[in-house]
């Protein structure tokens, strides 16, 4: 039986979600024997190689100039402050409480399109918005005791990396579409290298890796750009205002790995915001699909009209 593009959409990223969350499960594990820097350089110098690859493969690596576009650059610095303050809480605290704060990036993205964009958001959405960053002041509770469950300097840096994660999507909405993705992919690899050499330098410095850790890195490598394309494949395969939800199941993905892996339970408070996030971020969701939709029905009767106008 033939899938619709809708359901295809949902399993892609639902995919997508379980990857990265397997990749991270393996990095937290991996940057106990490396230090943060050397796991982002290694783990950076083999996507740029099989993304250099894929692009060779696609006939756009001659194009590779269209990437020093200054978005794309601006995405690049989004996604670098994203991913090294989202390694740096997922090192010191569980992968469930990190992916529980993460949920509220669609919040983040759409406050900043209203801030920065000049978005129109109705009560309603906003209403949304308020009570997702309630639940996420109940999963971080602010004068916690410290212990990688309550506020502390960790949880802190998450919320920073909840804002470059936020930067990260708004920016990528202003790139030309012209410019090939594999290509954008490749510069923000590139530039998250570049952090990582760093990083490496100012910590321990290089340590010899074991054959252990060189192939959990080159594991959580391709799984970093399997994660990446399938949500490229999402994107194009139906309905964003379809798939988008399923972006939550990554959550259940690291409730379980968090489980599995680190014998690691999310405490009351984390599951009770999580749901609060989730909840909110969904019916977010569904008020942007109905504006849409509202907005489209119009367009069509203007459109009608005009054409049966003398």
């Amino acid at each position: 039986m033939a899938l619709s593009a809708n359901i295809r959409s949902s399993l892609y990223m639902m995919l997508g979600m379980g990857v990265f969350a397997i990749g991270d499960a393996l990095t937290k594990y991996s940057t106990q024997t490396l230090n943060l820097g050397q796991f982002m350089f290694m783990r950076g110098l083999l996507c740029i190689l099989l993304l250099a690859f894929i692009a060779a493969r696609q006939g756009v690596l001659s194009r590779w100039r269209d990437a020093l576009d200054k978005v794309t650059i601006l995405r690049g610095f989004g996604e670098v402050g994203a991913t090294t303050f989202y390694l740096v809480g997922l090192t010191h605290l569980s992968l469930a409480f990190v992916s529980s704060v993460y949920q509220a990036v669609p919040l983040a993205v759409t406050l900043g399109a209203v801030l920065f964009l000049g978005e129109k958001v109705g009560w309603r959405r906003w209403l949304s918005i308020g009570i997702g960053f309630i639940g996420v002041l109940i999963i971080i509770r602010p004068g916690g005791d410290g212990d990688g469950t309550g506020m502390n300097a960790y949880a802190l840096l998450l919320l920073v990396g909840v804002c470059f994660t936020a930067m990260r999507d708004l920016s990528t909405r202003r790139i030309n579409m012209q410019i090939p993705t594999i290509l954008i992919s490749a510069m923000t690899s590139i530039m998250i290298t570049i952090t990582g050499f760093i990083i490496m330098q100012t910590d321990t410095g290089w340590v010899q890796p074991t054959t252990t850790d060189i192939i959990h890195v080159s594991i959580a490598a391709v799984l970093l750009i399997i994660g990446y394309h399938c949500i490229i494949l999402a994107t194009r395969a139906g309905d964003m205002s379809f798939a988008s939800p399923f972006r939550y199941t990554s959550l259940l993905w690291a409730i379980a790995l968090s489980y599995i892996v680190f014998n690691q339970i999310p405490d009351q408070n984390t599951l009770i915001g999580s749901a609060i996030v989730v909840a909110s971020g969904c019916y977010m969701l569904y008020r942007e699909a109905i504006t849409g939709y509202r907005m489209r029905r119009q367009l069509r009767r203007q459109n009608a009209g005009s054409s049966i106008s003398p």
